[in-house]
């Protein structure tokens, strides 16, 4: 199973512990890993066979932004109507199936996510949610209207682009909301992401000493009629009411017979990875793939 789309995984700093490229490669998934031009020998080292991508010299050294919008013209370039950025701090992606989230080979996952985006005219952004927002009762399998993070398919033919030092992923969800465009952010599919500030590299030293505030104040003065400085998890936090501002919803696709798309199969099948040892997992395991 091949994305329809290009993955990159941009890095910086971290080619001993590229959590994303490490699990990426492990499910055989075709992705490109975007590093500086000094750092391309560590990250060769550590992923000897993975498709690395050097970034020019015009956008090396001037942070996360400038390699977000290199990313978004390189998928251009190559004829693409979207493409996927992950952050490299992710140790895997899971499935929420009957109450437990259980890892999934990300090429079914991305495709899944993939082929419901494209199902839809004004879908901007679509993407996967944290594991620590979602609990094992979840009811919706997706939200619209809200912010996207760390791993999300984005539109190329759109006039928005990264700008922001901080809060990047969220200032790119309010452009295109702003403008009546949806996102979606599923909770069927969900990343299991280091939290901030815990590894080194990336743009840990941004969040550092004051850094938060920082951040939550850039985003209320970039959009002060959605956004809000508050006090939350005993740091400052920006707040957004999406459901209050952003209420468009989905537009299906005309061409497509929709009695239909529920009889697709992705051939999903739960696979034993190390020894069982409790007998309800067993019982889960054997129960769900009689039914296939």
């Amino acid at each position: 199973m091949k994305t329809k789309y290009p993955v990159y995984v941009l890095s910086k700093s971290r080619y001993d512990c590229c959590y994303t490229a490490k699990f990426f490669t492990e499910d055989k998934l075709d992705f490109y890993l975007v590093v500086e031009k000094q750092e391309y020998d560590k990250y060769r080292h550590y992923f000897p066979n993975a498709n690395i991508l050097i970034l020019p010299l015009e956008s090396s050294g001037k942070g996360a932004i400038h390699v977000r919008n290199w990313i978004w013209s390189h998928s251009i370039k190559n004829g693409f109507e979207r493409h996927w950025e992950f952050d490299d701090n992710i140790r895997c992606i899971r499935r929420l199936h009957k109450g437990k989230r259980i890892q999934i080979n990300s090429n079914i996952a991305i495709n899944i996510i993939e082929d419901f985006t494209d199902r839809y005219t004004n879908i901007a952004i679509s993407g996967l949610n944290y594991t620590m927002f979602v609990m094992n009762d979840t009811k919706k399998q997706y939200y619209t209207n809200c912010h996207v993070y760390s791993g999300m398919l984005i539109k190329n033919n759109m006039p928005y682009r990264w700008r922001l030092n901080y809060n990047a992923d969220t200032d790119l969800c309010l452009q295109v909301l702003h403008d009546e465009w949806c996102t979606v952010s599923f909770n069927q599919f969900m990343i299991d992401k280091v939290a901030t500030m815990i590894m080194k590299g990336g743009n840990t030293n941004k969040y550092k000493g004051n850094g938060r505030l920082k951040m939550a104040k850039l985003l209320e003065f970039t959009w002060p009629q959605y956004v809000k400085t508050t006090w939350k998890f005993n740091r400052p936090q920006h707040s957004v009411a999406w459901k209050k501002f952003f209420k468009q919803t989905l537009k299906r696709r005309k061409d497509i017979d929709w009695n239909n798309i529920e009889n697709k199969s992705y051939n999903i099948k739960l696979k034993e990875v190390k020894t069982i040892k409790t007998k309800s997992i067993k019982n889960f395991i054997n129960n769900y793939n009689k039914i296939l």
